[in-house]
């Protein structure tokens, strides 16, 4: 799904007002970074972005909308790829650490994750399962990748330890929104030490 195509509100949009659907995302990403997704509200967004809400609520539909797009569209500009030789946990440190440089974001994803355990919201459930499969799937190849390679224990199912590492890093970030003194790479860098392969002692 395109930023696009996600709103109901940009459906058979002209260039023009794509083009303009951007420019407010991109204002609402400062926004979200500065204050977090704590305390707001589409009418309140609106103000801080400088539109007006219905046009807010034309390019967005709702504020679970706009949440999910911030977020999608903060991991796009972080599309650097990785070698095949990085271990899952290193991946998820590396986005951890990306995100916490942006202030509100691990906040924001947070706020989305807690959102997709309510029946009414519907959006962020859509999105968080997506992104959950899909990092598992990810995750899993690249534990398969360091497993042939000899890298990393093959008495280990893939993809539980994918769902693992995830659990793991999305539970060290919610800790860090409490502590940011927690050293969130150096614990996972204790999972990677734990799922290396063992040496011959010979």
């Amino acid at each position: 799904m395109t930023a696009e195509s996600a709103s109901p509100g940009s459906r058979g949009a002209s260039p023009k007002g794509i083009a303009r659907r951007q420019e407010i995302l991109d204002r609402a990403i400062e926004v979200f970074a500065q204050r977090g997704s704590d305390r707001t509200s589409l009418r309140a967004i609106a103000s801080e972005v400088g539109v007006t809400h219905a046009a807010l609520r034309h390019y967005f539909g709702s504020l679970e909308e706009l949440l999910v797009e911030v977020y999608r569209a903060s991991q796009r500009h972080d599309a650097e790829t990785l070698p095949p030789e990085t271990t899952p946990a290193e991946m998820m440190r590396y986005s951890a650490e990306r995100n916490r440089e942006i202030p509100g974001l691990v906040q924001l994803y947070s706020t989305l994750v807690a959102a997709a355990l309510e029946d009414d919201r519907p959006v962020a459930r859509a999105f968080v399962s997506a992104r959950f499969e899909s990092l598992r799937e990810g995750l899993a190849a690249r534990v398969r990748e360091n497993q042939a390679a000899g890298r990393m224990r093959d008495d280990v199912d893939p993809d539980e330890v994918a769902a693992l590492v995830i659990a793991a890093s999305d539970g060290l970030q919610s800790q860090w929104l409490l502590d940011p003194d927690l050293d969130h790479a150096r614990i996972l860098g204790l999972l990677d030490r734990l799922l290396s392969a063992r040496k011959d002692p010979s």
